[in-house]
């Protein structure tokens, strides 16, 4: 089961980053500056954060496995008409569509790692789960990029609809139905809802997700275009940097499950967050190095983000 969840996590996760490499590409077919290819990035994580705040209170209302499978299907077909997008417009909106369905998408993945897994296996769970970004690094992002130099950049919105197909197909046969939180959940009254927002724990939590999304994504959909434009790489060096990002952190994530569920995720995250920090300073200032230079530095950044998520 949890191998299922990875391998959809996967598709999802070279979903979401693919766009990312593609911005030289993406430039220059669709005719748009770098501020639009921001929107177009962002467009995702927008659409995903709204959705999920409306959406939250009716996915305890459902079966796990019901709630992923539809979403699964979505995310599918609206990745796949992501390849299908004729100009800028309709790239936003479909990248839209795809962030209602990819976020709560992930969302489900963790509630269903939460009812199955026991307190002391989460962290191990969680790492692997989050092992699929790393995985989308080294495999799905280069092989991405190679598809939408050679056949344009749609040409990977496509395949990872095609793959996404047999893979829903498996998590519908290994997938229990997960239905014991229905008991009570159905007949929750609308303010308990407010009340888990504004409950001043939750409120600490929510603006510290946050303020880790916002820091990673004001910078890393520009890693690529910053390689090429400002640091002196080419765009077919982009893979390079991609794989080796994506090998670190394939290997550094089930590491840092392995340490939260031995020495706390607190105590986990504290030691993470200080490199991610540097990272990402150094990754901001960084001179006319070439790939060479900018590779352990994006390799250490986007493992890093990865691990302080796990934590």
């Amino acid at each position: 089961m949890l191998l299922t969840l990875a391998a959809l996590q996967f598709v999802s996760m070279v979903d979401f980053m693919i766009i990312m490499p593609l911005g030289p590409e993406l430039l220059t077919a669709l005719g748009i500056d770098a501020t639009r290819f921001g929107w177009t990035v962002s467009a995702y994580t927008f659409a995903a954060g709204i959705t999920g705040f409306l959406a939250s209170p009716l996915l305890d209302r459902v079966g796990r496995r019901s709630a992923y499978l539809v979403l699964t299907l979505g995310l599918l077909a609206c990745t796949t008409g992501c390849g299908f997008a004729m100009n800028h417009p309709q790239l936003l909106a479909l990248r839209c569509a795809t962030g209602i369905c990819g976020g709560l998408h992930k969302a489900v993945a963790l509630a269903i790692i939460a009812d199955v897994f026991p307190p002391e296996k989460k962290g191990r769970a969680t790492g692997v789960l989050m092992s699929a970004f790393g995985l989308a690094s080294v495999v799905g992002v280069p092989f991405g990029i190679t598809l939408g130099t050679r056949f344009g950049w749609q040409a990977p919105f496509f395949v990872l609809g095609v793959l996404g197909l047999p893979l829903a197909v498996l998590a519908a046969w290994t997938l229990p139905p997960l239905t014991g939180h229905l008991g009570s959940g159905t007949k929750r009254p609308p303010g308990d809802f407010v009340a888990t927002l504004i409950l001043p724990p939750h409120r600490w939590a929510f603006a510290l997700v946050a303020t880790l999304m916002f820091g990673a994504f004001a910078v890393i959909p520009y890693i690529s275009t910053a390689l090429v434009a400002n640091i002196g790489a080419k765009e077919t060096q982009l893979p390079i940097v991609f794989i080796v990002s994506g090998l670190l952190t394939f290997v550094s994530t089930p590491l840092v499950g392995r340490l939260v569920d031995r020495r706390g995720a607190l105590r986990v995250f504290c030691g993470i967050v200080p490199v991610s920090a540097a990272m990402m300073m150094l990754m901001t200032h960084l001179p006319r190095v070439g790939p060479i230079g900018a590779i352990p530095v994006a390799a250490l950044l986007m493992a890093s983000n990865a691990g302080r998520m796990v934590s």
